[in-house]
């Protein structure tokens, strides 16, 4: 007999909202555009045609509206695999449990989920002010420690490699994204994302402080799975993969390359490139 999610497990607002996002079931269109910037949420609402819901709670806003008669939601969750965790996980309570009696539904639907964030490259034929889809997700923190991921054979391959050239501590993991939205973006190159615990130290910077990993890229640069390399480094793809992987939900990242950190560019004007992602994103959602 399955029993009700208790209340310090699944928390609900007096005003019936789920905690952290502040959100009530029906708020949210099946259809959410993911951001980290809670700025970026304005950006992307403000090409739809209609906005039925402004809600704000720490670094998750949300606008949810309708964009060529289709019904979308675009959410910030912040940086990192800590805040995706909380995104994926209230945002899919908002549709599979109920609230009233905090029984999970019998039967779960189905969300697609596409992040767009800005990235720095890996590689040098990779340039700045491109695009790129993340084909894999290679996760270099430890959220998936706590969870049970089903990899395959390929994906835990990559993890392996990474574990041992980077002579890590803990096991990474490797999740691929939605084969259904890939086909959708099937125009953009693809490349394998890596996720880092944090900006500086675990992307190889250097500001006061000297990373341990001094040989981050050469040693990424050396996984070839297949023809599988690594491309890019970000924050938050590899929780949006793994948790809708274990969720059940399609996912997938987008990232406007902002810099090539093999031949130190940046990009001149990277609000432009985040507003030709954002209207390829909607162009293929709406």
């Amino acid at each position: 007999m399955v029993k009700p999610i208790p209340e310090s497990e699944l928390l609900i607002n007096p005003d019936g909202s789920i905690y952290h996002l502040n959100l009530k079931p029906g708020q949210v269109a099946d259809t959410v555009i993911a951001v980290g910037d809670p700025d970026r949420v304005g950006k992307i609402s403000r090409y739809f045609d209609t906005v039925e819901l402004k809600v704000r709670k720490r670094e998750f806003v949300t606008h949810t509206g309708t964009y060529q008669g289709k019904r979308l939601s675009v959410i910030s969750t912040g940086m990192g695999t800590d805040n995706v965790e909380i995104f994926m996980t209230e945002l899919d309570a908002l549709f599979n449990v109920d609230f009233a009696t905090r029984l999970p539904k019998p039967n779960p639907q189905r969300l697609t989920i596409i992040r767009v964030g800005t990235s720095g490259s890996m590689r040098a034929e990779i340039p700045e002010d491109s695009l790129l889809l993340s084909d894999y997700a290679l996760g270099l923190d430890t959220l998936m420690a706590f969870y049970k991921l089903p990899q395959t054979d390929l994906e835990q391959d990559l993890s392996f490699q990474v574990k041992s050239g980077l002579k890590l501590p803990f096991m990474p993991y490797c999740v691929q994204g939605s084969a259904v939205l890939r086909a959708k973006f099937s125009e953009l190159p693809s490349g394998i994302t890596v996720t880092c615990p944090g900006f500086f130290g675990p992307q190889g910077r250097k500001v006061r402080l000297n990373p341990v990993l001094t040989d981050i890229f050469d040693q990424l640069a050396k996984i070839n799975v297949h023809g599988l390399q690594c491309s890019n480094f970000e924050m938050e793809t590899a929780g949006y993969y793994a948790m809708g992987r274990l969720l059940g939900h399609e996912t997938l990242s987008l990232n406007a390359i902002i810099a090539n950190r093999i031949t130190k560019n940046f990009s001149s004007s990277p609000e432009e490139l985040i507003e030709r992602l954002i209207a390829v994103v909607l162009e293929k959602t709406g």
